[in-house]
């Protein structure tokens, strides 16, 4: 590691809850939930492609956004190389994933969650 891990503060936070937020619509991917804390992000997403491909997409957004509004320097190392992706597939596995990312990361930060999931 050649950089200090990253760490968000609030206008941070807003802006990548703000990125995912945007390119969710953009795509036409169901974003069920997002919370985005200091270090890392939950998002549940229905979308008809990867988990993978959710993923590196809404990194690379974000980081984008960040760039554009110059809290860091472009060359700002902010995400791990992958991260933890799954396939939810029975309604019930999705609702617990919800609960868990809105209600079990403490303090609620930079949170989104959508009302009309189904």
């Amino acid at each position: 590691m050649n950089q200090e891990p990253y760490e968000m503060d609030e206008a941070r936070r807003r802006n990548v809850l703000a990125s995912i937020l945007e390119h969710c619509q953009h795509r036409n991917w169901r974003l069920l939930a997002a919370h985005v804390r200091t270090n890392h992000v939950h998002t549940i997403v229905d979308a008809p492609v990867t988990p993978e491909k959710v993923l590196n997409e809404l990194k690379a957004y974000a980081s984008r956004i960040l760039n554009k509004i110059g809290l860091d320097s472009p060359d700002r190392r902010r995400w791990s190389r992958h991260g933890s992706t799954r396939y939810l597939w029975k309604r019930e596995d999705v609702e617990a994933a919800i609960v868990y990312v809105a209600d079990h990361q403490g303090n609620p930060m930079a949170m989104y969650v959508n009302e009309r999931r189904w």
